[in-house]
């Protein structure tokens, strides 16, 4: 006569009814409800793909460390490779003149709170400053037509 194994005690085999097995970790099942992806190409619902800058006058002074441009969404620094950007709703006022020596643009924005940015760009040839002098001019007129 062969002996049989005993059988298995509670805690091996199925688990009993009342416990339905779980699902794994790593594969969750999306529930039946889940939203549809949009086709490619298109943002998911809720994001709004970047949109270009509205058409309009632009200014741009550059030298080797610095820059200053004027468009339309606002005015922008960079400086010795840092870029600062400042929206026009966020814009008090923008003054230009010259460097003492006559050699630089010299452009500063005062932000809403008060504080007071400047950026140097240096003008080679001289000629060339007495050329964005009416540029800058003009295209801040036309973004900030009351100062």
């Amino acid at each position: 006569m062969t002996e049989q194994p005993p059988s298995p005690g509670p805690g091996f085999g199925p688990p009993p009814p009342q416990f339905p097995p779980a699902q794994p970790a790593y594969a969750p099942v999306p529930p039946p409800h889940a939203p549809v992806q949009p086709p490619y190409g298109q943002p998911p619902y809720g994001q709004v793909p970047p949109q270009p800058a509205p058409a309009g006058p632009e200014f741009l002074a550059i030298d080797k460390r610095n820059a200053v441009v004027v468009d339309a969404s606002g005015v922008a620094f960079e400086m010795s490779g840092l870029t600062i950007e400042f929206q026009w709703p966020e814009v008090r006022s923008v003054h230009y003149r010259a460097s003492p020596d006559g050699k630089a643009l010299m452009v500063a924005v005062v932000h809403v709170d008060g504080r007071f940015y400047e950026c140097v760009v240096e003008a080679k040839p001289r000629t060339r400053l007495q050329e964005w002098f009416p540029q800058l001019a003009w295209v801040l007129g036309h973004y900030r037509p009351m100062g």
